[in-house]
């Protein structure tokens, strides 16, 4: 338990714990250093990260702490680029400082969107109420158009409806006429032509017979449909008003629910742009930010060589002594 904090620290700068213990004070308070300076940055970028997970991807507290371990374990990693170099180059500290700068800009940005929570809920709904005016007049127009073709099938319903009526009232009932044929007999005389007497003969012809019969006008049995179908316009008529009095309310609603992290970046954007006070308190976290981000590195470049160092490169010199002795054994047996 005495070396716990070593430990720790080996584990989290990827030091080899071993060889730190056997080596002088110094490597040791090394180790100790860069741990402070991470366990500082950890603990500020996993709440970055929790927050960011659950604000605005949305997730559980599972799922945010998750992204908090994601974002300490990047932040691990980018630590150890430079902690574990023996001889950093230039352009490595270059490439670090812009990710330095980058990241300290999320964060600023980040955490300034949780500080200035309440003002930016005040000017997002401005900026709902914008967006809503741009698409209100689109969508209005669109509904009143849907309501006047409503309107205008309705009147012609109605027009055809009261034609039926007036005709049915006119003529309630029609005629109908119906032809058939019906079998008679008659009777043919004929004068025979020798004896000169008078012949009768029966035949039976078939003879056409129209009768008429007064039956309800077939019109009227138009007129219920034609009712079901206004009533159905009307009812479609009356959703549609519905929706044209409510579309506000629902626009709001809607984009309200779909305001993303990009949104609120413009509302923070304004916000800024409006409010010295808002730009000072930015700059603020952005450069304490980025000094811790560039805590390491400004403490790798300004540190000397210790025992630690030291002895990984007496490892790697004996390893390719090592190496290049097996390699003339091995052309020796050639």
């Amino acid at each position: 338990m005495k070396n716990w904090w070593l430990k720790f620290g080996c584990f989290m700068t990827g030091y080899n714990y071993g060889i730190v213990r056997n080596s002088s004070e110094v490597s040791a308070k090394a180790v100790k250093k860069y741990t402070s300076a991470i366990v500082i940055i950890c603990m500020l970028w996993s709440f970055i990260g929790y927050t960011f997970t659950s604000r605005y991807l949305h997730g559980d507290i599972l799922g945010s702490l998750f992204g908090a371990i994601v974002f300490v374990t990047i932040i691990v990693q980018i630590e150890r680029q430079i902690i574990l170099s023996i001889n950093p180059t230039r352009w490595l500290y270059i490439f670090r400082g812009i990710i330095a700068l980058m990241m300290a800009i999320i964060g600023a940005i980040i955490i300034d969107q949780i500080i200035f929570k309440d003002d930016i809920e005040l000017e997002k709904r401005k900026f709902i109420r914008e967006r809503v005016d741009s698409e209100l007049e689109s969508k209005t127009k669109e509904i009143n158009k849907l309501i006047n073709d409503l309107e205008t099938t309705i009147k012609k319903k109605e027009e055809e409806k009261k034609e039926l009526i007036n005709e049915v009232t006119k003529s309630p009932t029609i005629t109908t006429y119906a032809t058939e044929s019906r079998m008679r007999n008659i009777k043919i005389t004929k004068t025979d032509e020798i004896t000169g007497k008078p012949i009768v003969d029966e035949k039976t012809i078939p003879v056409p017979v129209t009768t008429s019969q007064n039956v309800p006008n077939p019109k009227i049995s138009q007129i219920e449909p034609i009712n079901e179908s206004i009533k159905t316009f009307i009812k479609q008529k009356e959703t549609k008003q519905n929706t044209l009095l409510n579309i506000r309310p629902q626009l709001e609603k809607e984009i309200s629910s779909k305001v993303g992290f990009l949104d609120e970046l413009k509302v923070m954007h304004s916000l800024i742009s409006d409010s010295g006070v808002a730009l000072v308190v930015w700059l603020i976290w952005f450069f304490f930010l980025l000094g811790l981000e560039m805590l390491v590195l400004i403490s790798k470049s300004n540190e000397k060589e210790n025992d630690y160092e030291r002895t990984i490169k007496h490892q790697m010199e004996l390893q390719n002594r090592k190496l290049e002795l097996f390699a003339k054994m091995a052309e020796g047996k050639n």
